[in-house]
């Protein structure tokens, strides 16, 4: 587009669900309540293990940094949902959207790395149990969370002035009740090739990581079909299934989302609004509940700290 012909855009418009207006404010409660639920649970966790000296160990500090990655995509995603639901404020301006953008996409990528060394966490500890602890000593798990959370950092960072650099004209609504990155671009009328192959980039990356979290699960079986006690064969699979729960809570949506932003036209608008909250609503709502039910050292730390506080409270 001709630069005579381009209408400079200042601010992009989020979108809420479309013929649902009317019920904004009903819709808005389960929301605000699942918004609740998410940061309480997370941070229920973090206290715990942060307070418990018998969770200090890898698999906890590996969920104490999934934690912190849901607790990042809540309040980097959630506010502005609710700020259209209650209020339909649906305007945001374009440095503010390019920065949740890069909040989002950046805890999204720290999640799925997480996600990662969890499942290498389990391999460890069901494949070779004997060194488990002698390789993930509690400087090691420190500097494996901090190269990973620096590397997601590293590789949103560029999108960020790359984005800013474009030129918006004319169009200025997005697709979903927060920022994407595949949204900002279709919005941009300038030269947009450097986005798209970076984005490109940074979803392989994504999908390397789900391929390597595959890996980890075909050795972990392989190890667990060798074992001649079906008790310990099941003890062995029951220490995988949350994070089976959150690999699936976590991928599905995202795949789903990328499918139906790659044939929008066999995709109802609806669908992948509805699929696009549920990518950063459900997993910070459900891996605390998850960890909580499944983890039988988790869910007993958390009702002995809330059993003190009933008691305190008497």
């Amino acid at each position: 587009m001709s630069s005579s012909n381009c209408s400079a855009v200042s601010t992009f418009l989020l979108i809420g669900i479309p013929g649902l207006e009317g019920v904004y404010i009903w819709i808005s409660i389960p929301i605000c309540l699942m918004y609740f639920m998410a940061v309480l649970g997370n941070c229920t966790i973090l206290f715990v293990i942060r307070t418990e000296p018998s969770l200090q160990e890898p698999m906890y500090h590996f969920l104490s940094m999934l934690a912190l990655s849901d607790l990042g995509l809540s309040f980097s995603s959630l506010p502005a949902m609710l700020r259209i639901f209650l209020f339909n404020a649906m305007g945001t301006s374009v440095d503010a959207c390019i920065a949740q953008k890069f909040f989002i996409h950046g805890f999204t990528d720290m999640e799925s790395s997480v996600l990662l060394i969890m499942s290498f966490d389990r391999f460890l500890a069901i494949c070779n149990p004997l060194r488990y602890r002698s390789i993930l000593t509690n400087s090691r798990v420190l500097h494996i969370g901090l190269t990973f959370a620096f590397k997601s950092i590293l590789l949103v960072l560029p999108l960020t002035f790359t984005l800013k650099r474009l030129k918006y004209c004319n169009k200025r609504l997005l697709s979903h009740s927060y920022c994407l990155l595949q949204d900002i671009m279709k919005l941009a009328c300038s030269d947009n090739r450097v986005n798209f192959y970076y984005s490109l980039f940074i979803t392989l990356c994504t999908m390397s990581d789900i391929m390597l979290i595959v890996v980890s699960y075909v050795f972990i079986l392989k190890t667990v079909l060798g074992i001649a006690s079906y008790r310990e064969w099941l003890k062995a699979l029951n220490t995988c299934v949350s994070h089976i729960y959150a690999v699936l809570i976590f991928y599905v949506p995202i795949i789903t989302l990328a499918i139906m932003h790659r044939f929008p036209k066999h995709t109802l608008p609806v669908a992948m609004i509805l699929m696009a909250d549920a990518f950063l609503l459900a997993p910070p709502l459900m891996n605390p509940i998850l960890y909580c039910v499944k983890t039988r050292q988790i869910r007993v730390k958390v009702l002995e700290k809330l059993e003190k506080l009933s008691l305190k409270s008497k």
